[in-house]
């Protein structure tokens, strides 16, 4: 089945090379600005999806992104960020790039191409049907993605995927898909502009409405977050001080003596 790839068509702009840096930052912006308006066309999906992360997570399953390029590093990205900021294991949001850990930092040929590295990658991990995948390509193309996707569906596991290209063959393969519309590019063909600002901002809600629904936020606060620098213990203390309404001393004698902020307003609350 043919499709256009919205994010493929030529920029609404030209002579970029020719435009003032003034000129260019405010074309940027503008554009920028439409990607908020086209993921929330989206949230009845993103809805859908986060739905059936809770659920897996709830019952012991790991919820996995897997993509390539720019795709793939924004899930890794995410996938990190989760247990400093909620306090997880680092088994439970898993980050997957085509390349391996090398495609990080350096693009790895071809890496994208194989239909069948996305599931040996997934193997690795021993994949099943308590987890959900979550492929990431802003094409909806990617043979790594679309390939893993296919052989989970296969297996019974749950799978969705972020594109941003309307019935994408990705789209067509996943049981949950997101679809982020955000045109063409400043820059023609360059994803990592506006869909790959639309992936990032799609991936915050889906990891912190699940986090949030695990229970890991009280109020509106990191309560679990992991105490990894000075800036996060003088958080912790300003939460524990404002929660339990004690003076900063003794707020950071119980983060120190508890080791997160829930363990030591509720150790406090009960003493």
């Amino acid at each position: 089945m043919s499709f256009t790839k919205t994010t493929e068509q030529d920029s609404h702009y030209d002579d970029l090379e020719n435009m003032s840096v003034s000129d260019l930052l405010i074309n940027i912006n503008n554009e920028d600005k439409t990607v908020p308006l086209a993921i929330e066309k989206a949230l009845p999906q993103i809805e859908a999806l986060i739905y059936q992360v809770v659920l897996r997570l709830k019952k012991g399953g790991r919820l996995f992104y897997l993509g390539a390029g720019t795709s793939g590093r924004l899930g890794i990205v995410d996938a990190s960020e989760c247990p400093p900021t909620f306090g997880v294991s680092h088994d439970l949001v898993i980050g997957l790039i085509a390349g391996g850990d090398d495609a990080i930092r350096n693009a790895v040929e071809f890496a994208e191409d194989s239909t069948d590295q996305g599931w040996k990658d997934l193997e690795t991990y021993g994949i099943n049907d308590a987890d959900f995948v979550i492929g990431i390509a802003a094409s909806g193309t990617t043979p790594y993605v679309i390939g893993a996707l296919d052989t989970c569906y296969k297996k019974g596991i749950g799978t969705g995927c972020i594109t941003c290209n309307h019935k994408s063959p990705l789209s067509l393969t996943a049981t949950y898909p997101i679809e982020v519309i955000v045109g063409p590019e400043f820059v023609t063909g360059s994803s990592r502009m506006k869909a790959g600002t639309a992936q990032k901002l799609v991936l915050n809600m889906i990891s912190t409405a699940t986090m949030i629904q695990l229970g890991k936020v009280k109020g509106n606060k990191m309560v679990d977050m992991q105490l990894s620098n000075h800036k996060l213990v003088a958080r912790g203390t300003r939460m524990i001080m404002e929660a339990l309404q004690i003076e900063e001393q003794l707020a950071n004698e119980l983060l120190r003596t508890h080791g997160s902020v829930r363990n030591a307003i509720n150790k406090y609350e009960h003493k």
